[in-house]
């Protein structure tokens, strides 16, 4: 019970923050954000049992899906509130808008393939089968989070709140220094290695050999700073200006973290095929270092 209420503090820590009710949501300018139903809604059934076990596959991956994890990361990490958080990738946000074609492996996925592949990349791990028990649990607690939303549709909040201009100015591996320092050093570490309590993380590394690897979506500048700018610190979400945002990210981004699994043995051509974009650091040399090379120390 104790190793149970430990890990999972990182999911009520991040869930500090309410979801919107309707109420609150509304604004003169936008539709309302989607509420998804209450976990005091989970039917008490067969199917109600398969949304529990995706949720708490969610809520606590080290515990219940520990075949396929190979970083101290959780799924709630990076979905904050156990996934339902607006502008923090929630999970009612994505179910209905798969199949989709996805650039990143220039094809159509499925919502399973868009599973597997966070298991492959954010969680730096084994990729389970489309129809294994991890993938039937998760795919149905998104079902069930999602129940009541347009398919097809993006949704306000869904993903997360990524802006389509730069920054005001470059960002800036200094001035990202100082803010991280200020900011972000408290509960993720100096040294960018997370905070544990009992061996357990309560809140996640941010780079090194524990974090997400060079192939999540989190290492490329501008998700990292969409999240980052609605969501941290973590209860002051919006506290931060755009500048402040982008220059965390690239700071957060300039060290080193587990390879690509697509590398190909040549940093220069897994750049050109999988990171050939302004707001990727992948092959880059910041401060003297060159980012993501097969013999990188973290």
């Amino acid at each position: 019970m104790m190793l149970r209420n430990m890990i999972i503090l990182t999911s009520v820590v991040a869930a500090m923050i309410p979801v919107a009710s309707p109420a609150q949501a509304v604004s003169n300018s936008a539709p309302p954000v989607f509420v998804p139903p209450s976990e005091s809604q989970i039917p008490v059934d067969g199917f109600g049992e398969m949304v529990r076990k995706g949720r708490d596959i969610f809520i606590n991956t080290q515990a219940n899906a520990r075949e396929y994890v190979g970083n101290g990361l959780n799924c709630v990490n990076c979905h904050l509130d156990a996934g339902r958080r607006a502008d923090s990738g929630p999970l009612w946000g994505a179910w209905g808008m798969y199949p989709a074609y996805r650039s990143k492996n220039e094809r159509v996925n499925n919502f399973a393939e868009r599973l597997q592949g966070c298991f492959e990349f954010s969680m730096n791990g084994k990729i389970p089968l489309a129809d294994s028990d991890v993938i039937l649990a998760l795919s149905t607690y998104a079902y069930w989070m999602a129940r009541g939303a347009p398919v097809g549709i993006r949704l306000p909040g869904a993903g997360y709140a990524k802006q389509d201009y730069e920054p005001p100015k470059p960002p800036d591996h200094e001035r990202g220094k100082k803010i991280y320092e200020h900011s972000c050093a408290l509960c993720h570490g100096t040294n960018g290695e997370g905070q544990k309590v009992a061996g357990i993380y309560v809140f996640p590394p941010l780079w090194g050999p524990e974090s997400f690897n060079w192939g999540a979506g989190m290492a490329r500048l501008q998700d990292a700073a969409a999240f980052i700018k609605v969501n941290m610190p973590l209860g002051l979400g919006g506290t931060l200006d755009d500048q402040d945002a982008w220059d965390i990210a690239l700071y957060m981004n300039s060290h080193e973290r587990p390879q690509d699994p697509r590398f190909t043995g040549d940093l220069d051509e897994t750049r050109d095929k999988y990171h050939d974009g302004k707001w990727s650091l992948y092959g880059r040399k910041i401060n003297g270092h060159l980012l993501g090379g097969p013999a990188s120390a973290y």
